[in-house]
């Protein structure tokens, strides 16, 4: 079990570094306007993103951002098979998650990113 885990997020129109690592989409939807060219990435993780219903109810309110954290951690909990895909990337190097959000604070990566850490690093499981 690795403890030097290194997983940073960006958006996915912030322009890419070559100390990126893995680029991994955590989006369900394409990023409007970008190629994949653009994004350069190394996979396209599409089961990881939030459900439908979890999105269109947090909405990117900050005022939900608690209850956003908690449905998605259950969720990712619920999702072995994404999160056992992601967690490979995480287990090889630095891995960059990509997201869409405008709001660099409350989105699914920093949660996402959260729980993968928690995961390798051997952390009980908080929810």
């Amino acid at each position: 079990m690795t403890t030097d885990v290194d997983i940073r997020i960006a958006r996915d129109y912030d322009k890419g570094g070559q100390d990126d690592g893995a680029r991994i989409l955590v989006d369900r939807l394409w990023p409007r306007g970008l190629s994949k060219k653009d994004l350069d990435l190394d996979d396209w993780i599409k089961d990881i993103a939030p459900s439908a219903e979890l999105r269109k109810w947090f909405d990117h309110d900050p005022e939900k951002w608690v209850g956003f954290q908690n449905r998605y951690w259950a969720e990712l909990a619920d999702n072995p098979e994404a999160i056992e895909q992601l967690m490979t990337w995480c287990r090889k190097g630095r891995v960059t998650l990509l997201y869409g959000a405008k709001d660099r604070e409350h989105n699914q990566a920093v949660v996402l990113r959260d729980y993968l850490a928690q995961q390798l690093s051997g952390g009980a499981d908080r929810r």
